[in-house]
């Protein structure tokens, strides 16, 4: 009896692994996905945060990690420190994420700037920068959709 119990406990455990390790990878391909991914971290904030989704060759999530946290209506996002986290997770591609907790998502100019200056360092280590997209009033803004990079 003690054996057979083993037996079912290993088994449920290995399901366990098997599960979690299938479902935690998450593709991001549409802006669907994005939406999906994202709105759930930005939801209710009251203050802006940053984020990067750091992506594999095939767009598999790495990981995603809030970069910086900020006030009503700024935070500071640091380029070595998003480009030192997409090298040291082998990323080969990026996304970055802001809110705007005021509700509107049209870039400002630092936005913008941020945008310009990310792109250029992802180009010298040959990452891409798949998009920066800043959510805000049950929206979001897209710069690749909008033609900016």
């Amino acid at each position: 009896l003690r054996r057979a119990e083993k037996v079912m406990v290993a088994a449920e455990f290995g399901k366990r692994i098997a599960r979690a390790t299938t479902n935690d990878v998450e593709c991001i391909k549409t802006d669907n996905d994005v939406d999906r991914i994202m709105r759930p971290i930005f939801d209710g904030l009251k203050h802006e945060e940053c984020w990067v989704v750091f992506l594999d060759r095939h767009n598999q999530t790495i990981s995603k990690e809030r970069i910086s946290i900020g006030g009503v209506c700024a935070t500071v996002v640091d380029i070595k420190i998003v480009m030192k986290k997409a090298i040291e997770r082998l990323a080969s591609s990026i996304i970055l994420f802001h809110n705007h907790p005021s509700g509107s998502i049209i870039p400002g100019e630092e936005d913008k700037k941020l945008t310009l200056n990310l792109k250029r360092a992802c180009n010298v280590l040959n990452i891409e920068l798949a998009d920066h997209i800043i959510i805000g009033g049950g929206n979001y803004y897209s710069f690749n959709d909008n033609g900016f990079q």
